[in-house]
C-alpha cells in the first residue's frame, strides 16, 4: 500500500511501455476497499499505469467509503460536504499521481462503481479538461455531489460507459437511467448498457466493459 496527497492506494505498474502511459483511476463503492475494481487489472490495457484507492472514511463494518450515507427516519441521507471533499482530493490526487509517475495528463480513464460512479460524474464534469474516459457502474449523476459545474465547457473528448443493474435494489434502474438524459442533454458521446442484475458485475457486464476499453 502506498500513499500519495493522504490518498491510500495500489497499483499495477505498465506491463509494456510505451512513449505516453495511460492512467486508470479504480475507485470503489461504499464499504468496500481497494482491492474490489484491482480485480480487472490484469485485463486492463498493458501499457498503462493502473492505481485502485482506498477511500478516506472509515465505514462500520469495516470497509471503506467516500462519504457517509445515513438511514433517518427510513429516510437515506447523503454527507455532501464530505462528498465533495472526497471529489476535490480525487482531483488533486490524479494531478499528482501524474507529476510523481510521469503519466500521459491527455489519457485518463475513470473507473467507478456504486460511490465511486457517482464520483466519477462529479469529477469528470467538473474537471474534463482532466479526464478523457469514464466507467460508471452502478451510479448515476448527483446534482449536489457535481454541484455547479460549467455546462459550457468543452466536453467533446470525454466517452463514458454507463451499466446499471434492472433489478438493483440500493441505487434503482431509474436513477441509472437519469445518466442516459444527463450525458444526451450535454451531447456527452456514450454507451449505455442495462442488464438483469442487482447491484453488482455480472460476467456480461464486465466483457461489455472491457470490449468498450479495447475501442479507446
Amino acid at each position: 500500500m502506498k500513499e500519495l496527497n493522504a490518498i491510500q492506494y495500489i497499483e499495477r505498474k505498465p506491463v509494456v511501455k510505451t512513449e505516453k502511459t495511460p492512467l486508470f483511476v479504480l475507485i470503489h463503492g461504499y464499504g468496500s476497499n481497494e482491492e474490489d475494481l484491482f480485480s480487472f487489472a490484469n485485463d486492463l490495457p498493458e501499457n498503462a499505469h493502473i492505481i485502485s484507492v482506498r477511500a478516506l472514511h472509515n465505514t462500520q463494518f469495516g470497509g471503506f467509503a467516500w462519504y457517509d450515507i445515513n438511514f433517518v427516519d427510513n429516510e437515506k441521507w447523503t454527507d455532501v460536504e464530505q462528498a465533495i471533499e472526497s471529489r476535490d482530493k480525487l482531483v488533486k490526487f490524479i494531478d499528482a499521481i501524474i507529476a510523481q509517475e510521469n503519466l500521459d495528463a491527455d489519457n485518463v480513464t475513470l473507473m467507478g462503481f456504486s460511490q465511486g460512479a457517482i464520483l466519477s460524474y462529479a469529477i469528470s464534469l467538473n474537471y474534463p479538461e482532466k479526464i478523457k474516459n469514464v466507467a460508471i457502474l452502478s451510479g448515476y449523476p448527483e446534482s449536489k455531489i457535481i454541484a455547479d459545474f460549467n455546462q459550457n465547457a468543452d466536453f467533446s473528448h470525454l466517452n463514458f460507459f454507463i451499466s446499471h443493474g434492472t433489478e438493483d435494489v440500493v441505487l434503482p434502474i431509474d436513477l441509472g437511467k437519469m445518466g442516459e438524459e444527463f450525458l444526451n442533454s450535454l451531447n456527452i458521446k456514450f454507451e449505455y448498457h442495462e442488464y438483469r442484475s442487482g447491484h453488482g458485475i455480472i460476467p456480461q457486464n464486465y466483457f461489455d466493459l472491457m470490449a468498450w476499453i479495447k475501442n479507446f
